[in-house]
């Protein structure tokens, strides 16, 4: 599979089941916020080299960057931008009292959650957590920077060529 053909079953798999317009909302606040909570938490990691410290919310946003280059080198971009203040506010944070940056970290991470629910219940959709936990996880910071481009209407070519996919399989599953 090519990595165009890759990036389209991807975009569709997951606008499928976010079309509404308050579930989207919802996933453009959420997704960060559980980010963050996981980033505060991969905070406390660290790992020295040569005098060089590093945590493992920095760690995990390189990685995901890396990741999604193999998807799309725009989106990766605009991901990082993204990515690297929440990595800093989850270090800031997580540098606060166990007990202070354990609590925004669970507030935000099951917050983070409880809004997505919320999101799918309105959409009567499944969310894909359920479905897929791990790909989920890992694509939803993706898709959260794609669903920006779409807002702010670039790119779309791609958008539409998603719609017109959704719509073909929702034609195909109703046959």
């Amino acid at each position: 599979m090519n990595k165009t053909s890759r990036l389209m079953d991807m975009l569709t798999g997951y606008a499928s089941a976010h079309q509404h317009p308050f579930n989207v909302a919802v996933h453009m606040i959420g997704i960060p916020t559980i980010m963050l909570g996981v980033f505060i938490v991969l905070s406390w990691l660290e790992v020295g080299f040569r005098g060089f410290i590093v945590n493992g919310a920095w760690i995990a946003t390189l990685v995901l960057f890396a990741f999604y280059l193999t998807l799309d080198v725009t989106f990766s971009l605009a991901f990082l931008l993204i990515a690297a203040p929440v990595a800093w506010f989850a270090t800031v944070i997580g540098a606060q009292p166990l007990a202070t940056s354990g609590t925004v970290a669970a507030i935000t991470f099951f917050g983070g959650y409880a809004a997505q629910f919320v999101g799918h219940a309105v959409e009567k959709s499944v969310p894909v957590v359920l479905k897929h936990p791990v790909q989920a996880n890992l694509a939803a910071p993706f898709f959260t920077v794609v669903e920006i481009f779409k807002i702010l209407g670039l790119r779309d070519d791609l958008f539409n060529e998603v719609q017109r996919r959704i719509a073909e399989m929702r034609q195909q599953q109703a046959a």
